[in-house]
């Protein structure tokens, strides 16, 4: 298996072989692509017709004159940097390429100079050749169980010219590190970001929830969804954004305006084409540089719910807000209401549809009568319920996550029936990498929040890892699993649990995790230099319930950590720590046994 270690990959494959899916359009024609191409265009067009035709900075928070540093001119790519990158970028590109995007890479050191001095010349002049802005489109289900025949029903995927995503990250590159030099990211956004990640986004959320409520205060979380943000970036606002804001000038500046300028799309289905569409808005999805360019576009933002005291936290468009409620609970929500305000003031002027359908309400911790509180929310009381999803985790206002381990349980042995079909065709070696991608990648995920969990809960979730080793080894169903889970090597649930803990507190400990996780740990006795005198021990906070804030990472992490043995906490690379770690926790796992 090539991609043994791409779970993406792998599901799309073993998922085509047990569940092929029908052809979907099997009359595909330049007319049906066509009609695609209005409709995705139609749509763009009608919200951006429900804003205003005109723009204004004034409604950033930001003034211009804030802007202290600029960067105007590209550094040339050197032969080296440019086989850096295209080793690490994925081989995917247009149905337009001329030259198969694997050829970039089998061949680069015959092909490399003439790549070399097109993108120097890019960066040089400030010019994007107009071969790199068009995307080709590929409608695809949103979902398995809809309507096909519905063009409602499909998102368009972008593919862009591979040569055209390596001019991307050598400007990626030099802008990221622009951006990093000089603070200008914001901290609380996690999409697309090197060391952050949903897990990492949720892990602070989580944790300042459970200390919320722990300080005796109920807090309330609010859930915003965007329509069809990364296409309704006007390029106006983000151009100004990026020059007053960003500090953008010169041939850099320049570049971003021809990269943005004379866009357009096709629609291809199967050997069928549409005609070319223009695009005047948006970032290219698809794109490398679109994410980031997103995440400036939306920089202003921030200072709107810092301006209201309201904790927030971003990833890509979605969009997380928290506030504690006292006892007055109208006066609490007082402030919140009024961000809101201004947070739909700001996103019309930005040319950004909140959709109110998909936004959810969830409160923590409350002690506060149901229709006390509906009346407090007023018109937000429709959104409230008692369950929500957060960047694919069920949230519970009691922290039980109780719908998250039913959902996983409920999908991990689905997965494991369909792997069942496949194992009499498979050696056992590829068996447990499919095992892996579906199974252990489901217990995984964001496992860190599922810390102090029920032992009720937790032993639904070792259930699923029990019948997986079953499964692989053959094991009967009245036989003792532990010998057999020591045999493979897999550490149980809740060992799985405190290793995700660690390794993030080893991250924390050497700058390799996000800033907004290490503010939560501190070292005990800092004063101390050496890494020798203290051990890297970390202060233990304190909490008032062990239900809440003792499930708080920033509680959980220094306990889990300061107990381990002093040759783990000193390893000296993040490879290190794991081995050792592992070995730790599998003999605290298998030894008690």
């Amino acid at each position: 298996m090539t991609n043994s270690h791409n779970p993406r990959a792998l599901f799309n494959t073993f998922n085509s072989v047990i569940n092929p899916c029908t052809v979907i359009f099997r009359d595909a024609s330049p007319a049906l692509c066509d009609k695609f191409l209005k409709y995705f265009s139609d749509k763009i067009a009608a919200l951006r017709a429900s804003h205003p035709s005109h723009f204004s900075l004034v409604l950033d928070p930001v003034p211009a004159s804030e802007c202290l540093t600029v960067f105007q001119q590209f550094q040339p790519v050197s032969y080296s940097a440019l086989k850096d990158i295209i080793d690490h970028l994925k081989i995917s590109g247009s149905p337009h390429d001329i030259l198969p995007s694997r050829f970039f890479k089998e061949a680069l050191h015959v092909i490399g100079p003439c790549i070399l001095s097109l993108l120097n010349a890019s960066l040089s002049s400030g010019c994007v050749p107009s071969v790199f802005k068009h995307a080709v489109v590929q409608p695809i289900m949103k979902k398995k169980n809809l309507d096909p025949n519905g063009l409602t029903n499909y998102r368009p995927i972008s593919k862009l010219p591979f040569i055209s995503k390596i001019l991307e990250k050598v400007v990626l590159k030099q802008l990221q590190a622009f951006l990093d030099a000089n603070g200008i990211n914001e901290k609380f956004q996690s999409g697309f970001k090197p060391r952050h990640s949903t897990e990492t986004a949720l892990l602070r959320v989580f944790n300042d929830l459970l200390l919320t409520v722990d300080s005796g205060y109920s807090v309330v979380l609010v859930l915003l969804d965007l329509t069809a943000a990364f296409d309704m970036v006007n390029h106006n606002i983000l151009l100004s954004r990026l020059e007053h804001v960003v500090g953008l000038k010169g041939t850099v500046l320049s570049w971003f305006k021809s990269y943005l300028s004379e866009r357009s799309f096709s629609v291809a289905m199967g050997q069928h084409s549409s005609a070319s569409a223009p695009i005047y808005c948006g970032v290219p999805q698809g794109s490398v540089l679109g994410p980031a360019l997103f995440s400036l576009y939306m920089l202003p933002l921030g200072l709107i719910f810092r301006k209201y005291n309201i904790s927030f936290h971003c990833y890509a468009d979605d969009i997380q807000i928290y506030s504690p409620l006292k006892s007055d609970v109208s006066a609490s929500l007082q402030p919140l209401f009024n961000c809101l305000h201004e947070v739909k003031i700001w996103l019309s002027h930005n040319f950004l549809t909140l959709n109110e359908n998909k936004t959810e309400i969830i409160v923590f911790g409350s002690h506060t009568p149901l229709d006390q509180l509906t009346n407090a929310l007023g018109p937000l009381a429709s959104h409230l319920s008692p369950t929500v999803r957060n960047l694919g985790v069920f949230l519970d206002g009691s922290f039980k996550l109780e719908k998250q381990v039913s959902t996983v349980v409920k999908n991990s042995f689905y997965q494991l029936r369909q792997i069942s079909k496949a194992k009499s065709f498979l050696p056992l070696k590829e068996l447990e990498k499919l095992v892996h991608a579906f199974i252990t990648s489901r217990l995984d995920y964001c496992n860190s929040l599922y810390s102090g969990l029920q032992h009720s809960s937790l032993y639904r979730l070792q259930l699923i890892q029990n019948a997986a080793a079953r499964l692989l080894t053959g094991t009967r169903i009245h036989e003792h699993i532990t010998p057999i889970l020591a045999k493979l090597h897999w550490l149980p649930v809740k060992y799985r649990i405190n290793f995700k803990i660690l390794l993030f507190t080893f991250q924390i400990l050497n700058n390799l995790a996000p800033t907004y996780l290490s503010d939560l740990l501190h070292l005990y006795n800092p004063n101390r230099a050496l890494r020798s005198s203290n051990h890297l021990l970390f202060a233990q906070p304190r909490s008032r319930m062990k239900s809440r804030g003792d499930r708080a990472f920033a509680i959980v992490a220094p306990r889990l950590w300061n107990n381990l043995p002093v040759h783990i906490r000193m390893a000296e690379s993040i490879q290190s720590f794991r081995s050792r770690l592992k070995t730790y926790l599998f003999t605290l796992a298998f030894d008690s046994n």
